[in-house]
């Protein structure tokens, strides 16, 4: 049956044209239920759906057998009820899952993966195309108004289709709504209708899935008690307007991780003007959440302020922060959770089970926040595991940074080789076979997803020819298919203190794409001939198949290079790479490249219990930077060579110069040991930094490093074609890109994927022509890759509190990198750490304190401490709180002295490399 509608409508031109739009309805389409012998069967491949005799929790409001049917409100507000294992056997409407996927792709993710859970028993049903569930829009009703019919409708049929069915026991249809209107609609029309809530606390068995339930409060019923502490939000058709005349500025919110009443919003759009505004004080704040995408109103030019120095966190506890409420079946205490991340606001929720989760690290949900509480209202999701359990705060850490971790599907794994693997002919028709050159590799210890293989020799001219052969990982992952899916999604490897979260399946990353010794391997090598001034004479790019000689670690490369014994080909080779590359690195360096440090720590691991043991800052070798310069040339080589070929679709990587302010702190530092600081350019910050040197101080050129990298913005990815800012100003190179880490990076995958194309080892396809993909592809890319860094941090600071917790109180010598108006930030160079040492404490006298920004120096008392003043320090582990468990320290040298100060000054600190990355913990 064919239903059609026509309208007229007028096109930009000026002209009127005829629309007819026709819709299909059927009469074939299956209801889902597997006692149904009136519908025809469903098709092959369309999951298991409802059950005959439906198996889920048992209710007091319909002990009979039933099935569940939500609207589009249900849905999008409680999916984590429906996620739950108890909930089955749910019909979801086609007009509901519509609305979902235009109002919240995530929901949307989530209800599809559930619904093709064949556990779940979920059942799609296509209202919309059913003889008897389409209707039509009727004059003078709204388009929801129009759907929320379209699902009684279907409620209806559904109810009077399963009345026919022959059974002994009838099987019920229960509508699910949290709207008063349609539910009382429902009833009206003979409907059995429950709300959410309702119908969650008859479920007599399951208790627990009350604390699951989204707290969405009525908009007009929000303030019926305590004062009002937010203005109220402006509408959204006005807030359009707004932004559209420039009245608002649309942006994405970042809280401050150092001060609870402070938060800068990042303008979107090209405008170089108000690219960043600060926000400060609860109410301008107004209920908006880390990463939210919010509209701001400018202030007054007289009512614009810099931000604060002052370190404030939100650990008051308010009377009223909790409450006691009794309830008719339970006594349902509301809690507050603290978030894992600080820029979080904490949440209060209500929970029946407050005592199994005491010392439990859980997972909670925002539902809403009213504008006279003081904290959002949210609910209980998911409890992880007790907290310090290892394996439990591994888990926190990799869902707080979004950190994707699940195994890899049975989906993805299908589009794996088969085993056993060997090269075939067809693998060798546009290759080179270099299994005669003497290759080999130089990584960590204990690497086994070896990317990169090098080697160098001689030519018959007497020129030296290089390779660095690059794992081919695009051969094994093909555009489109579910495996390259799930590898773009995860964007990159993380590596984390004692596990490794892969971005493609282990065979290919610890076995067919690893480059490991005396294997072939397939490799994507560039090649160059150079001269012994390491001069640039050819470069060519080619798929190969190598034979490594060697999978040497970083120390064992240097003992060969540095032994009189050894002159085999592989230490020959190592020698002659080592050579050229010191002449790379000094013409980098020459050209404005800058070398910043950047503390990073190595924990020795006890061999049963996995405990650290040891902490050790990392120590670099000669052959780091030997592998790493010859990394950096082939990647500026690739980088012309697909931006030569294809100037719109090239994928690079940029380091954009950071502005002028940023550098203030540093230049502020430096004058106050009498050294000067050139920041207007890359090459003149090199050469100062290179002579900011103390001879009484030697660690002082370090710390200015350490600072330096603090200043930079960060480096990302970009699509050519999108931008003209091409340059790298950390390595001061005109163009950049990542080609030589494909089986722990995305971006080096499609970046193979172009170099294939344009030397005609590969063919094209659409999405990799495509910018506007491509520059989609790079934000992901650029998010993820910000988020691995992050958790990599934060599992290092959990290993440090780890390894504190057998040792007592350490003492160390410790150095100050930045000054605040209440506390001075530390640095302890022998384990890597950062912390704030705070000079006010609650419940404590506060002593007289004196911030100098100009110097910068605080002064405690009578004793002024200055930017990288050396100080000494007492750490240890505070566990006297299971959910907050921190390092303290307590400053020894210089000692504060006066009556009143407390004489342990206490410090949360952090082995993270960026003042902004705090210690995370998740806490109740």
């Amino acid at each position: 049956m064919l239903t059609s509608r026509t309208f007229l409508k007028r096109t930009r031109a000026g002209a009127v044209v005829k629309v007819v739009r026709e819709h299909y309805l059927r009469e074939d389409i299956p209801c889902g239920a597997a006692a149904c012998r009136l519908c025809p069967p469903r098709p092959a491949g369309a999951g298991r759906g409802l059950e005959a005799q439906p198996s889920g929790a048992a209710s007091s409001l319909c002990p009979g057998p039933h099935y569940l049917l939500p609207d589009t409100n249900l849905l999008l507000h409680q999916i984590d009820i429906l996620e739950d294992p108890v909930i089955k056997n749910v019909i979801v409407l086609q007009t509901v899952l519509q609305e979902v996927r235009n109002r919240s792709a995530p929901v949307y993710k989530r209800i599809r993966d559930v619904i093709q859970n064949p556990e779940k028993h979920f059942y799609s049903f296509t209202n919309e195309h059913h003889r008897e569930t389409y209707i039509q829009q009727e004059q003078g009703e709204s388009s929801n108004d129009r759907n929320d019919r379209a699902i009684r409708v279907a409620v209806k049929w559904y109810s009077e289709h399963l009345k026919k069915i022959e059974d002994e026991e009838k099987i019920q249809v229960i509508f699910l709504t949290n709207d008063r209107t349609n539910k009382e609609k429902a009833l009206e029309e003979g409907i059995t209708a429950y709300t959410c809530e309702e119908y969650i606390k008859s479920l007599i068995a399951n208790p627990d899935l009350v604390d699951r339930l989204a707290c969405v409060s009525d908009e007009g019923k929000e303030i019926e008690s305590g004062k009002i502490i937010f203005p109220e939000h402006i509408p959204l058709s006005k807030l359009q307007q707004g932004i559209k005349s420039g009245v608002y500025l649309q942006g994405t919110y970042r809280a401050s991780r150092d001060n609870y009443l402070e938060a800068t919003v990042w303008v979107h759009g090209d405008a170089e003007e108000n690219k960043e505004i600060i926000i400060q004080g609860l109410k301008h704040l107004n209920r908006a959440v880390h990463e939210d995408i919010v509209a701001v109103e400018l202030l007054a030019k007289d009512e614009w302020v810099a931000l604060s120095s002052v370190i404030l966190q939100d650990d008051g506890q308010n009377e009223d922060d909790i409450e006691n409420e009794e309830e008719k079946e339970n006594i349902a205490r509301r809690h507050l959770f603290t978030p894992a991340d600080r820029r979080i606001p904490r949440i209060r929720i209500e929970t029946r089970q407050a005592d199994t989760l005491e010392g439990q690290r859980i997972i909670v949900a925002i539902d809403g926040w009213p504008r006279n509480s003081r904290y959002p209202n949210g609910h209980f999701v998911k409890n992880l595991g007790s907290a310090g359990d290892k394996e439990t705060e591994t888990e926190v850490l990799l869902l707080e940074h979004d950190v994707p971790h699940q195994p890899f599907s049975q989906g993805v794994l299908s589009f794996l080789p088969k085993m056993p693997w060997s090269i075939t002919e067809q693998d060798m028709k546009y290759r080179e076979d270099l299994r005669h050159l003497c290759v080999c590799s130089v990584d960590p210890p204990g690497c086994t997803d070896i990317d990169d293989a090098l080697h160098c020799r001689e030519v018959e001219n007497g020129n030296i020819e290089v390779g660095v052969h690059i794992a081919d990982v695009s051969h094994f992952i093909r555009p489109g298919n579910a495996l390259d899916e799930e590898s773009a999604k995860r964007g990159t490897t993380v590596y984390l203190c004692e596990k490794r979260i892969d971005m493609v399946p282990e065979l290919l990353s610890s076995n067919l794409c690893s480059l490991r010794s005396n294997v072939d391997r397939l490799a994507f090598s560039c090649i160059w001939e150079m001269n012994h001034k390491a001069e640039i004479l050819k470069t060519r790019f080619t798929k190969s198949i190598i034979n490594s000689k060697a999978s040497l670690t970083y120390a064992e490369a240097q003992m060969r290079i540095d032994s009189t014994t050894m002159n085999d080909d592989i230490t020959t080779s190592l020698r002659g790479l080592n050579k050229l590359a010191k002449i790379l690195k000094k013409k980098r360096i020459d050209n404005g490249a800058l070398t910043l440090s950047s503390p990073e720590v190595r924990f020795h691991m006890d061999s049963e219990t996995h405990d650290p043991i040891d902490l050790q800052t990392k120590e670099l070798k000669e052959t780091n930077s030997m592998v790493e310069e010859f990394m950096l040339l082939a990647n500026v080589s690739v980088a012309q060579k697909i931006y030569e070929e294809f100037p719109e679709f090239a994928l690079l990587r940029k380091h954009p110069a950071p502005p002028p302010s940023n550098y203030d702190i540093l230049v502020k530092a430096a004058k106050s040991k009498n050294l000067e600081i050139k920041t207007d350019s890359a090459k003149a910050l090199a050469e100062s930094l290179d002579k900011a040197e103390s001879p009484e101080f030697p660690y002082l050129n370090t710390l200015l490093r350490i600072l330096t990298t603090r200043c930079m913005m960060q480096a990302v990815y970009f699509c050519s074609g999108m931008d003209n800012d091409f340059h790298h100003y950390g390595l001061a190179s005109p163009i950049y890109t990542h080609f030589t880490s494909p089986i722990r990076r995305y971006a080096d995958i499609i970046v193979h994927r172009l170099l294939a194309v344009a030397i005609g080892a590969d063919s094209t396809y659409p999405e990799l022509t495509d910018k506007h993909k491509l520059a989609d592809m790079c934000k992901n890319l650029n998010y993820r890759h910000k988020m691995a860094q992050y958790a990599q941090r934060a599992s290092v600071a959990f290993h440090t509190q780890l390894f504190f917790k057998s040792k007592g109180i350490v003492n160390e010598d410790a150095y100050i990198l930045f000054v605040r108006k209440n506390a001075v930030v530390v640095l302890i160079p022998k384990y890597g750490l950062e912390g704030t040492v705070f000079f006010e404490e609650k419940g404590k006298p506060t002593p007289r304190l004196d911030y100098n920004n100009e110097v910068p120096s605080l002064t405690v008392e009578d004793t002024t401490l200055h930017v990288f003043d050396k100080v000494k320090v007492n750490i240890m582990l505070d566990a006297s709180n299971i959910q907050h468990q921190k390092i303290r320290m307590v400053l020894v040298e210089p000692k504060i002295v006066e009556n009143d100060v407390p004489a342990n000054l206490s410090t949360e600190i952090s082995s993270k490399n960026e003042p902004e990355k705090k210690k995370k913990k998740l806490q109740k």
